[in-house]
């Protein structure tokens, strides 16, 4: 009887599974002599390291001196450079003043024009934005300082357009589309983005339509490390994180390519979004995609790109990308059918099948499924009770996530070993059947409901020769059922860390869930593995130290901070102020001045915005200063045709970085902030009464128009907010620990003012 060599086909599998993830990325070599012809990620470091010595969103010092640095750049490559201004508001009510920076390289031929595309502003306050998104700009800087060096000119023209306040809310993507001339000479755009500070950048298109000659399109160019699939595709478009891209598509029916990076998540939008944290080999894959792309698409037909059709995509090594039509979706669904049926017949025919056994071999199926699906599900839950202070990690993504998600991938393989050393006896063939339908129904119900996930049935085949082989072989060949489980290995084991990472630790769910599927499609193999209850106990013992060595990095220090946050509020209506934080788990930094943990009044978590509708959580009483309150003018108040117009001008008297205005739960027929008519849509779906944010520079002044019923009353709640409550002469605030940094997505180390002003009926 053949022996089943395990421990040689484990490393095998272990080898597979470190290469489905090594031919995601370039390998960065600091120094490598570069030809000047070729992207350098050297000569693009230095651009990162000059865009991000301080925080430079828009309204902070720093944003004009990186405004000018890019310019300047463009210009010491031969390129006229534009700077385009104006207000807008784009489609979240927040309105900034968006300051562009544009350049043209002329093309051979009349036709469409390529556009590259990133965003110089950083997010308010305190991120330094190396990834989010001085990578992109010093991407397409390199890039088209390499492309200009081959002394080749293109067919079409290449825009560049380097956007201000998308942080803001796409601002200065929405002037440039809906306000400057060359838009309508666009024909495709190529955006580089950033949502953490490393691993491989996934491309993900914005169309309106089909994407088969996207696809196709970016085949031909043959990027040398595409990391894409058409599940990321679907999910992309149902989520509703948007890029400068989107405003492309959604305002001018412009398709494009976005390409970006999500690892280390932790530094999204944060302070250490740094220099030295972003990963070289990533800015590497940047650089990789675009030179590529740019010399394909500077040259192609860019008036061809619509399609009604869509196409089924996936990267895989070896192959680069794999795509196919939508239309192939429901054949390859019958076809594992049919065949599976077939073997059934065969295999009941041989008498190898029998239906006593394969009821039991749906047990460990239904075991593993539940008892992984469960454990990932409310594993986020008992990390944040266990460790109340990750909680103050809005990401989700803590810095120690990497390890948690090996941990919980070796419990779902310590579950699923367990469960087939407990039917080691029930013969494999028999074992495959549960599998093979549950993979079978999960294939049925991505066709019908996420077709983007379709690509999820070809391991399926290699699982169905398989099935073949140990219905016609009492000992099959154990390398052949290795070859045979390689599919599944290239093509799923990246989704097991891709969705933690992406959208954070509460989806770790899909990391038990992927890893178990996974090994569904490795049974053929594993199950005639003897010592799959020593391999049960050795997963968990691995399990049990990556969560030790979690529970190690637990702590924060200088390279893992904790997240802090402090404001000071000011209710100048009633003369009272109050310290306030949005911190769960006090830091000793912040408990100088949250002495008691308060209760929050209600008004104020209904009204001060952030990203991920976070409230205060503590307040406490703090002194009055004299801190200067905003000019606040009713500049018109009328009624006619039965419509009330009111208009109000609001002046800052201190220097302010942002200010929020409320309104009551009101309908607003129309309303106008410094001659921006703010979106119907958005004026109708306010969340929380809030009506502008206004992000402001050089103490500009605001006015608002609103029409509104002569029957309404109308309380307008003013929240005027300065990010320098730390060097502020009339406060005292100590710096930070190093292991303590701003948190992200809120308001912080602000000082507020708060007024109202009622209209009555």
């Amino acid at each position: 009887m053949k022996k089943t060599p395990t421990v040689l086909t484990l490393l095998l599998i272990i080898l597979a599974i470190y290469w489905s993830f090594r031919v995601l990325l370039p390998q960065y070599t600091a120094g490598e002599t570069i030809d000047e012809t070729q992207f350098s990620t050297d000569r693009a470091l230095v651009h990162v390291k000059e865009m991000s010595k301080e925080p430079h969103g828009v309204g902070f010092p720093a944003h004009t001196t990186v405004r000018n640095y890019i310019a300047d750049q463009l210009q010491l490559l031969g390129l006229e450079t534009t700077i385009q201004e104006g207000y807008t508001a784009g489609d979240w009510g927040n309105l900034s003043k968006a300051e562009n920076v544009l350049a043209r390289i002329k093309g051979t031929e009349p036709g469409k024009a390529l556009l590259l595309l990133s965003h110089y502003d950083s997010n308010p306050h305190s991120s330094l934005g190396a990834s989010d998104a001085a990578s992109g700009v010093a991407t397409i800087l390199e890039g088209v300082r390499a492309f200009l060096k081959n002394n080749t000119t293109p067919k079409n023209d290449i825009i560049i357009v380097i956007s201000d306040a998308e942080e803001l809310g796409l601002n200065g993507a929405s002037l440039f589309v809906n306000k400057y001339e060359w838009l309508k000479d666009v024909g495709l755009v190529l955006n580089f983005e950033a949502r953490g500070s490393g691993g491989p950048s996934y491309m993900l298109m914005e169309t309106n339509r089909g994407n088969s000659k996207l696809i196709s399109e970016f085949i031909a160019a043959n990027p040398a490390y595409p990391v894409a699939n058409s599940l990321a595709y679907s999910i992309y478009k149902m989520l509703p994180n948007d890029t400068d891209l989107t405003v492309f598509r959604e305002d001018a029916d412009i398709d494009g390519f976005n390409f970006a990076f999500i690892d280390d998540h932790f530094d999204y939008h944060t302070q250490i979004d740094n220099y030295e944290r972003l990963d070289r080999n990533t800015l590497a894959h940047q650089g990789s995609y675009l030179m590529p792309l740019l010399t394909h698409f500077s040259n192609a037909d860019l008036t061809n790109l619509k399609s009604m059709d869509d196409s089924v995509y996936f990267n895989v090594p070896f192959f680069k990308m794999v795509s196919y039509p939508f239309s192939w979706i429901t054949p390859m669904l019958i076809i594992a059918i049919v065949v599976f049926i077939v073997l059934l017949i065969l295999g009941f025919k041989k008498k190898v099948l029998n239906g006593k056994d394969i009821l039991k071999g749906c047990i460990p199926v239904l075991f593993t499924l539940i008892i992984n699906g469960a454990v990932g599900y409310f594993s986020w839950q008992f990390l944040k009770w266990l460790y109340p202070a990750y909680q103050d990690i809005l990401h989700g993504f803590t810095y120690n996530g990497h390890a948690y998600i090996f941990a919980f991938t070796l419990f779902s393989l310590a579950t699923c070993f367990y469960a087939y050393y407990r039917f080691r006896v029930v013969k494999t063939a028999n074992l495959l059947v549960a599998p093979f339908i549950i993979w079978i129904i999960i294939c049925g119900l991505v066709a019908t409901y996420l077709k983007g996930a379709s690509f999820f049935i070809v391991p399926l085949y290699s699982f169905l020769v398989a099935f073949y082989v140990h219905i016609n072989q009492k000992n099959p060949e154990p390398f052949l059922l290795l070859f045979l489980g390689i599919p599944a290995l290239f093509i799923f084991a990246p989704f097991v860390q891709m969705f933690p990472i992406g959208l954070g630790l509460k989806m770790m769910v899909a990391t038990t869930i992927f890893t178990t599927l996974i090994f569904f499609l490795l049974l053929p193999l594993v199950s005639k593995y003897r010592k799959k209850g020593a391999l049960a106990f050795l997963s968990f013992l691995l399990f049990a130290g990556f969560m030790v060595s979690a529970h190690m990095d637990s702590s924060f220090t200088k390279d893992r901070p904790k997240p802090t946050s402090l404001l000071y509020v000011l209710n100048t209506d009633e003369n009272t102020a109050m310290w306030a934080t949005y911190e769960r788990k006090l830091s000793d930094w912040t408990a100088q001045y949250i002495i008691d943990k308060l209760a929050v009044p209600p008004a104020v978590n209904k009204t001060i915005s952030s990203k991920y509708g976070t409230d205060f959580t503590y307040t406490y009483k703090a002194p009055l200063k004299d801190i200067p309150k905003p000019t606040i003018e009713v500049q018109k108040d009328t009624i006619k045709n039965n419509v009330r117009s009111i208009s109000v001008c609001i002046t800052p008297n201190r220097d302010i970085n942002r200010l929020e205005v409320f309104t009551n739960e009101i309908d607003i027929l129309k309303a106008t902030v410094n001659g921006i008519e703010l979106n119907e849509y958005f004026l109708k779906n306010r969340n929380g009464g809030r009506l502008i944010t206004n992000y402001i520079s050089d103490k500009n002044y605001t006015d608002i128009t609103l029409e509104i019923s002569p029957e309404t009353e109308l309380e307008l709640t003013f929240y005027e907010a300065s990010n320098d409550l730390l060097e502020n002469d009339l406060f005292s605030i100590p710096a930070r620990r190093e292991d303590q940094i701003p948190m992200p997505f809120v308001l912080n180390d602000a000082i507020v003012t708060v007024q109202k002003i009622n209209f009555d009926q």
